[in-house]
C-alpha cells in the first residue's frame, strides 16, 4: 500500500486530504509544519509521495522540497493558498512535480496522486542506474553517449546534459532559470533564449523521439514526457 506524507499546519486541510486518500486506498502520515515533514520523510524510509502546503511555520513548502530533493526523487506535490505565478515557478524550481491551488477538490487531488505515482512507477522501471532508457532512447550518463534505436545521436555537450538533467528527472518541470544555472552556471551572462535555441536544436536531432517527449511548458520551461500524446 502506497504511503503518502501530507504536511499542512491546518488541520481540517490534513484531515479532509487524509480522509479522500485513504477512501482510495491510500496509507498517509501527517505533519503540521515543515521541520516536521522533512523530519518524517526522512525518519519513515517509505514514503511514496508527498503533498505539502507551501506556506507552514518552521520551514516553507519550498524548502521541504528542496531538503527532500537532495536525496529523494519521490513525486512531489504542492499546495496553497494563493494563486499567483511567482508561487508555482518557485514550486517548480524547488523541485516539485505538481502543484495545486486552494480551494482544490479532494477527488481532483486523488486523481492527480494517482497521475504522479503512475508516472514514478513507469519512470522507474525504465532507469537501471546511470543508464536511462525511453521508448528507445538510451543515455549513458558515464559513456556520455545518446542512442536512439540503437544508432548514436551526435549531441553537443551542453544538449547532451540538458537531456540528461531532463531524462534523470522524468515529467518533471525545470524552469529556463533552473537550467542556466545547473549547466551554463551562476556566472552566465546570457539569457533564457540561450536555453530556448539549444532545446530546439535538440528535439530537431531527436527527429520524431524529441516532438513525442521533449515537450515545452509555455511560460514555464520544459520537461521529458513519459507517456507519449
Amino acid at each position: 500500500m502506497k504511503r503518502i506524507l501530507i504536511a499542512d499546519d491546518e488541520a481540517r486541510i490534513r484531515r479532509l486530504v487524509s480522509d479522500f486518500l485513504k477512501n482510495a486506498g491510500f496509507e498517509t502520515v501527517e505533519a503540521v509544519d515543515g521541520r516536521e515533514a522533512i523530519e518524517k520523510f526522512f525518519a519513515d524510509g517509505a514514503i511514496d509521495l508527498v503533498i505539502c502546503d507551501i506556506m507552514m511555520p518552521e520551514a516553507d513548502g519550498w524548502e521541504v522540497c528542496r531538503r527532500i530533493r537532495e536525496r529523494s526523487r519521490v513525486p512531489f506535490l504542492m499546495l496553497t493558498a494563493r494563486s499567483q505565478e511567482f508561487d508555482e515557478l518557485m514550486s517548480f524550481e524547488s523541485g516539485a512535480d505538481d502543484f495545486v491551488t486552494k480551494p482544490f477538490s479532494p477527488t481532483v487531488l486523488v486523481k492527480r496522486v494517482q497521475a504522479l505515482l503512475k508516472r514514478a512507477e513507469t519512470a522507474g522501471l525504465r532507469n537501471e542506474g546511470e543508464v536511462i532508457s525511453l521508448d528507445g532512447l538510451t543515455v549513458d550518463l558515464p559513456a556520455h553517449t545518446v542512442t536512439l534505436q540503437g544508432a548514436l545521436v551526435e549531441l553537443t555537450n551542453k544538449e547532451h546534459s540538458i537531456l540528461a538533467k531532463l531524462i534523470a528527472s522524468p515529467d518533471r518541470i525545470f524552469t529556463r532559470d533552473q537550467l542556466l544555472d545547473d549547466i551554463w552556471g551562476m556566472d552566465f551572462t546570457g539569457d533564457a533564449r540561450t536555453v530556448d535555441s539549444h532545446v530546439a536544436r535538440l528535439r530537431t536531432k531527436l527527429g520524431a523521439w524529441g516532438d513525442a517527449h521533449l515537450k515545452t511548458v509555455y511560460g514555464v520551461g520544459y520537461k521529458i514526457e513519459v507517456e507519449a500524446r
